[in-house]
């Protein structure tokens, strides 16, 4: 398979699970919008993220603030509301919580870590505009039964199924725990994100109940990842708790399962411009509900506050296993 120029349409740039074989597309979008005078980021570092795709910080969020954050992991995994919420999603095979999803909208302490100028702020300077939360979670991957994220780009899964038109969307995952070579750690194939992987298969109905437990429509094909891992590599992310890692929307990532005693949670947000909303799916019978992809588009400082009654401060949670 070789990498052939895309021929982008009025109606989808990047056509997806539309053909019987997968391509590679040439990247048609920047990657960095703006610039080192605005924002916390450095010109080196951006200059980074333009080639790689990614960047790392390695204390993002203090100590003390991490204490604040597993607290509230601990209340929401125990809370019964919360557990019986259709935005909790269990792990395969058991009833350990994978991830909670839209937390920002449940959890007034997660609804402040995104408004922190330490993490909007580097969002807004990388894709210059305004940003909004297209999703945002918490990922729990407990120890012995946490299970592995295959090789995906997301950015494949919110144009196919939840209609964003373009490559201007970054990613934020900030590590709650510490994240050793053997726990599971975030994987990325560095330059990945200048090629699109156009996959096969076609979307089927309501395709969210089971790719939040374990994606296989919209993942890439071996030959298009080896092409992929034998031109780029493959770094793992290792760190304290407290460090961060931004990446790009169309870079290759996974993770493995963990099968250690020590558990791998973190926080994970998506910003995206509010120049680049979604529309329509380009390759999905309907929209992804929104608590998984957005559509309220309002700009990240405007929002409302979290919803009544789950957002309590974490002082105030049970602790939970």
């Amino acid at each position: 398979m070789s990498i052939i120029e895309s021929h982008p349409t009025i109606d989808d740039a990047y056509p997806t699970r539309k053909a019987s074989e997968a391509a590679l597309l040439y990247r048609q979008d920047p990657v960095v919008y703006g610039e080192a005078k605005d924002g916390p980021i450095d010109g080196a570092t951006l200059d980074s993220f333009e080639a790689n795709g990614f960047l790392s910080v390695d204390q993002l969020i203090a100590p003390e603030e991490v204490e604040d954050y597993r607290a509230e992991l601990r209340r929401l995994s125990s809370d019964p509301r919360i557990l019986a919420d259709e935005r909790t999603v269990t792990e395969r095979g058991s009833d350990e919580v994978r991830s909670i999803f839209e937390v920002h909208k449940i959890s007034e302490v997660f609804a402040e870590l995104v408004r922190d100028p330490r993490v909007v702020g580097r969002a807004r300077q990388i894709l210059g505009s305004e940003v909004y939360v297209h999703q945002s979670r918490v990922n729990y991957k407990p120890g012995f039964t946490g299970k592995d994220f295959y090789w995906h780009s997301d950015f494949e899964t919110w144009h196919a199924e939840d209609g964003m038109p373009r490559m201007r969307a970054v990613s934020i995952s900030i590590a709650l725990t510490e994240n050793f070579v053997h726990n599971g750690g975030l994987m990325i194939m560095p330059g990945s994100h200048k090629t699109f992987v156009a996959c096969v298969g076609e979307t089927p109905d309501d395709h969210y109940k089971e790719s939040l437990r374990g994606q296989e429509i919209g993942t890439p094909d071996p030959n298009s990842l080896s092409i992929l891992a034998d031109k780029h590599g493959i770094e793992l992310f290792t760190g304290p708790a407290g460090s961060a890692t931004m990446f790009d929307c169309n870079c290759m990532h996974g993770s493995n399962g963990n099968i250690t005693p020590f558990p791998r949670s973190n926080v994970f947000i998506v910003f995206n411009s509010v120049e680049n909303t979604c529309v329509e799916p380009f390759s999905a019978p309907a929209p992804r509900p929104s608590f998984i992809g957005a559509r309220d588009f309002t700009p990240v400082g405007v929002e409302t506050s979290p919803e009544g009654g789950a957002g309590r401060p974490a002082a105030e949670g049970t602790a939970g296993a």
